[in-house]
């Protein structure tokens, strides 16, 4: 399998890159800003297997025209893709009358604009392969779920996120590409602390990272076009 991962460089990005590269069928393209975080992926790839399978790419999704060059470079090695993962994320915890223009826009740009052009990118490399797209949610994009102060910004885009994912699975059906997103509760990840220090989440970033590999490589034969909270909490 030929899986697409961005947002590698730390959290579930990081283990999801970890999980799937331990199958040696699979060639895992690893996509982040962090050239340096992407070595230490590599490095820690190649201490538990010896398979070789991980190509990482240093890009920034939120720069013009950068979809398109990553969508040539993998052309370059592999002549289709089964399965992208649109993981990568950035959350501002701001009350709203604070959030800035800049801080808005680079919210959109990294969890909604990015994943837009890289799927536009990827087509080519996407159709009629019974390919999957996962496009990782949060709870706080899901209609009727609970919100916190703070994350306008963020719960919003992953609302957008949410309605793209259903607009797509319908569009794309026909070039026999499946489309989902998974809504995900707390999970433990840089992020996460980084947002709010001191909260323990209740799922590792290892665990939830081996989920989202299972879904991604297996869920598309199953489901297409749904939103899926992956919470442990209720409601």
């Amino acid at each position: 399998m030929n899986i697409v991962v961005t947002g590698a460089s730390r959290g579930i990005g990081f283990e999801l890159v970890r999980y799937l590269s331990t199958n040696p069928e699979n060639q895992v393209f690893a996509i982040s800003r962090n050239e340096r975080k992407l070595v230490k992926l590599k490095e820690a790839c190649l201490v538990e297997n010896l398979y070789d399978n991980i190509t990482t790419i240093v890009a920034d999704l939120t720069e013009p025209g950068v979809s398109e060059i990553i969508k040539n470079y993998i052309s370059e090695k592999v002549q289709h893709i089964d399965a992208l993962v649109n993981n990568a994320g950035f959350l501002v915890n701001k009350p709203f009358d604070s959030i800035t223009f800049k801080d808005l826009l680079y919210v959109y740009n990294t969890n909604v604009f990015a994943p837009f052009q890289l799927i536009q990118s990827f087509l080519p490399l996407l159709e009629g392969r019974r390919s999957h797209i996962v496009n990782i949610g949060s709870m706080g994009g899901v209609q009727g779920s609970a919100k916190f102060p703070g994350l306008s910004a963020y719960s919003s885009s992953k609302a957008a996120l949410a309605g793209l994912t259903e607009c797509l699975a319908e569009e794309l059906k026909e070039k026999s590409i499946s489309v989902n997103c998974l809504a995900l509760g707390a999970v433990q990840t840089e992020m996460l602390q980084e947002a709010f220090p001191g909260l323990e989440a209740p799922v590792t970033s290892e665990r939830m990272a081996a989920f989202i590999g299972d879904f991604a490589l297996k869920a598309h034969h199953f489901i297409n076009g749904k939103v899926i909270p992956v919470s442990m909490s209720t409601p």
